[in-house]
């Protein structure tokens, strides 16, 4: 069977997937509007997807066996569309489908990136809610956070083993970052993503780490293991800074956009006394502006300048 969706149906498809991210994701829409025009909906479509099974795996009121059937259909339905030519009647999986063939993105990566959804949902032979070292965690972040990385390259044009590294590189730094900010809803949600060794390096256990969320203060010994979880986030930024080089103009500012804005989530951490169970920590509105507008003035430069023939 062959891929029969209409434009109209791959505009709207890819116009619900730029909205998903516009409205979820405001620092990596803002870093994505750097991008030619011709690569931010395979942007958003990448989003969009993971955005969408993430949501139904992190409802509370969805159950476990709901959640893992979901998974199984999204990917039963991806599988129909690369491997067969089906036309997914889910509009995100139409415009996934459409960009992943577009741009020659690699499909295990998402597979990966499924496996590591399940193990979030109990039941699931891959279910996990503790993590007792990094290297166990490295295991969940690679399908769920490095994969993202991995498959935006493509859609840069640009896919060499350092741009790898950097790209996997960003994607630990992304979801560690994520884990610090929201250590304590992750921790009502039964889950504890922080690296249980490194906790415990500084005293750190679960009945502190319940004390922590309960009181909306962080000890002493949590405030030290959040400093050097954080010291450890930022080896992987620095990591992905080196990776970000290798890119294209456009797609490097948009990289480091990202990366900086993020990166700002661990300032504000920091500013609040590593206290990350009191609320969470967000990077100002006028920052994000800030640092992406001279961005977004250079990248209109470089895209209004004529390109030759051996430019990226």
């Amino acid at each position: 069977m062959t891929n029969t969706a209409t434009d109209a149906e791959l505009k709207r498809a890819f116009e619900l997937c730029r909205r998903i991210t516009e409205h979820h994701a405001r620092t990596y829409y803002l870093a994505a509007r750097l991008l030619p025009g011709q690569q931010r909906p395979a942007i958003h479509a990448l989003y969009a997807f993971a955005r969408h099974v993430d949501d139904v795996i992190d409802e509370g009121d969805v159950e476990p066996a709901v959640q893992a059937a979901f998974v199984d259909t999204v990917e039963q339905e991806l599988r129909d569309a690369l491997e067969h030519g089906d036309t997914p009647a889910d509009p995100i999986l139409l415009a996934l489908s459409t960009t992943i063939i577009r741009h020659g993105i690699p499909h295990q990566y998402f597979w990966d990136f499924l496996a590591s959804m399940r193990m979030d949902i109990p039941g699931t032979a891959e279910h996990r809610t503790r993590y007792r070292t990094l290297a166990e965690l490295h295991e969940y972040t690679y399908g769920s956070a490095a994969v993202i990385g991995l498959q935006l390259l493509p859609v840069f044009g640009m896919d060499t083993q350092a741009a790898r590294e950097g790209a996997a590189a960003l994607g630990d730094a992304f979801q560690l970052t994520n884990f610090l900010r929201d250590a304590a809803d992750d921790y009502r949600r039964g889950r504890i993503y922080l690296p249980l060794s490194e906790l415990a390096a500084f005293g750190v256990d679960e009945d502190m780490l319940a004390r922590c969320v309960s009181t909306g203060e962080a000890t002493p010994q949590a405030q030290r293991a959040i400093a050097h979880l954080i010291a450890i986030t930022r080896s992987y930024y620095r990591q992905a800074e080196t990776g970000c080089a290798e890119l294209p103009t456009e797609p490097r500012m948009c990289v480091e956009t990202a990366l900086i804005l993020y990166r700002g989530i661990l300032d504000e951490i920091e500013s609040a006394g590593y206290n990350v169970f009191a609320r969470r920590a967000v990077v100002p509105q006028r920052t994000r502006l800030a640092v992406a507008a001279p961005r977004m003035a250079r990248a209109a430069i470089s895209g209004a300048r004529p390109r030759s023939r051996t430019s990226g």
